[in-house]
């Protein structure tokens, strides 16, 4: 099937809700987030190209993948600073799970199986992604165009489960029975032929992802020493905007109510940087 674009998803933390840090010692993490990396399908060759030329770049050629957590401080922000010069937009979620702490949604768990917020995470940057590249598309070639996606395969995970969800939601659009309609998936650029699961391993594609989830990972987690908001920084030239802006399209805070959330002043950084308002 023909397509114009490619998205590859990543994650970094943990969908895990029963036990949540810092509310729990040994809880699960206390975010998740999700990565998607869109380029166009004509670059597609071009991934592995330029996970090398940063991997030559910053010296990490011991191994032929790219693990961005086990780089130094320099060597990640040098790597995001030439993700941030390749063809390429970023769309990043970040969920904070506090409040979310030993929660299970009823409604949701029936629609998206046992990973629901796993899935409700994805759609959020899902409906992002798949408007961007609908009006990127309908731009530059005069017709909504399809999409490919390709998800780092994780452990745990059905990703049957997620193309269900996304199923069920296309069938609430069409009825007009779309809850939180907020905002909504394009579902003109998919299709589940479409959809692909594969390591983290094995595209380079996933690996250029997995710079961009962990950048955005490491600067909300601030509970880690190795804290940096840097790294996102550097990728701004590459975050997805409408109208110029970066906030709520390829940089996504959740939950929606940004001051109920508690964040420090360390963790809302990286969201003040990329033009979200807190206040106080």
């Amino acid at each position: 099937m023909d397509y114009e674009y490619v998205l590859y998803v990543d994650e970094a933390g943990d969908d895990g809700l029963t036990k949540v840090k810092p509310i729990d010692q040994n809880g699960a993490s206390e975010w998740l987030v999700i990565s998607g990396l869109m380029i166009r399908a004509h670059d597609e060759g071009n991934c592995r190209k330029w996970l090398d030329q940063i991997r030559q770049d910053i010296a990490a050629t011991q191994s032929p993948t790219l693990h961005f957590r086990k780089l130094s401080p320099s060597k990640q922000r040098r790597a995001a600073e030439m993700l941030a010069t390749f063809p390429i937009r970023v769309f990043s979620v970040c969920s904070n799970k506090k409040n979310m702490h030993g929660y299970n949604n009823q409604r949701a768990s029936q629609a998206g199986g046992k990973q629901w917020f796993y899935n409700w995470v994805v759609r959020i940057m899902m409906e992002r992604s798949t408007n961007y590249c609908a009006d990127n598309s309908f731009r530059k070639l005069g017709k909504h165009t399809k999409m490919k996606v390709v998800f780092s395969a994780r452990g745990g995970h059905s990703y049957g489960q997620t193309k269900a969800y996304w199923e069920l939601l296309r069938f609430q659009e069409m009825t007009g029975r779309t809850y939180l309609n907020w905002h909504t998936m394009n579902h003109e650029v998919l299709s589940f032929d479409l959809v692909d699961y594969v390591p983290h391993y094995m595209h380079a594609g996933l690996q250029l992802a997995d710079v961009a989830a962990s950048a955005f990972y490491q600067a909300v987690e601030t509970s880690s020493s190795r804290w940096s908001p840097e790294p996102a920084k550097a990728l701004s030239p590459c975050m997805a905007r409408h109208e110029g802006e970066v906030c709520d399209v390829g940089l996504v805070l959740q939950p929606h109510a940004i001051d109920k959330i508690g964040l420090s002043r360390d963790q809302r950084s990286i969201f003040e940087h990329y033009g979200y308002k807190f206040r106080s």
